[in-house]
């Protein structure tokens, strides 16, 4: 089975785990590997779509010759019978003959296993990878790179609460940390993340994550925390300092 990886960095490997270099290359072939491997739905693709998201700026004619050129580029490097066909207008990978680390990703993410997801989600989906004059795939690309880092910012803010509930606050505040990395502007999630610390006892904890929330706000988006935020925190520096057992004096 081949294995994809396309969460931070780059790697295209086969069976034997030898790196597949004629194809990682190439990259508008690259990119048609990685669009057949990931697009939604899964399954086969129309040469009419393809044609649109990678030569756009080619007749019908040039443009179909350039598609049948790359797809049997593709299959001369892959395994045999890993790309497929169906009648002569749809394309697309053998199911099982491809592992794709969004799907590890997402996998993990849909049963709860939060810190295996951000363990898999290594960076931007094709971090640095660019295929000039294929607009349509380029934006392909910037939608699956904001809807996946949003669902690994979401997973670290899950896993943050249930530090949080298991009283493990260092590895808490690392988690939410990461998500705040990840995604900086929804204010909701890092609010009720506040909330869950102070509600914890851990009133010095909820401050200083505020802090750093709010300092972030500022640095990236020149934004202050909106009054929703504000309130919560000064409800919170109302309740004073979390009570401790009287030292007994001897």
């Amino acid at each position: 089975m081949l294995t994809l990886r396309t969460l931070g960095s780059l790697n295209l490997r086969d069976s034997d785990g030898e790196e597949l270099t004629a194809v990682l290359s190439q990259p508008k072939r690259f990119g048609l590997l990685v669009y057949l491997a990931g697009a939604r739905p899964r399954g086969l693709h129309r040469r009419d779509t393809l044609l649109t998201l990678f030569w756009p700026e080619r007749d019908d004619a040039h443009g179909r010759n350039a598609l049948s050129q790359s797809l049997s580029f593709l299959r001369r490097h892959l395994p045999e019978g890993a790309v497929v066909r169906r009648g002569t207008e749809e394309v697309g990978l053998e199911p099982g003959a491809l592992r794709l680390d969004v799907d590890d990703f997402e996998t993990a993410i849909e049963e709860g296993r939060w810190a295996e997801a951000l363990a898999l989600y290594g960076g931007d989906f094709l971090r640095g990878f660019h295929v000039g004059e294929t607009w349509g795939f380029e934006d392909w690309v910037e939608s699956e790179r904001v809807r996946l880092r949003e669902a690994a910012c979401s997973a670290a803010w899950a896993l943050a609460g249930e530090y949080v509930e298991g009283g493990m606050v260092i590895k808490a505040e690392r988690a939410a940390q990461q998500a705040l990395e990840l995604v900086c502007s929804d204010e909701t999630p890092a609010r009720k993340f506040i909330q869950k610390l102070a509600d914890a006892g851990d009133r010095g904890a909820a401050l200083r994550f505020y802090e750093r929330f709010a300092a972030l706000l500022r640095e990236e988006l020149e934004l202050e925390p909106s009054p929703e935020t504000v309130a919560v925190i000064e409800e919170v520096r109302r309740r004073g300092e979390v009570s401790r057992p009287a030292e007994v004096v001897s």
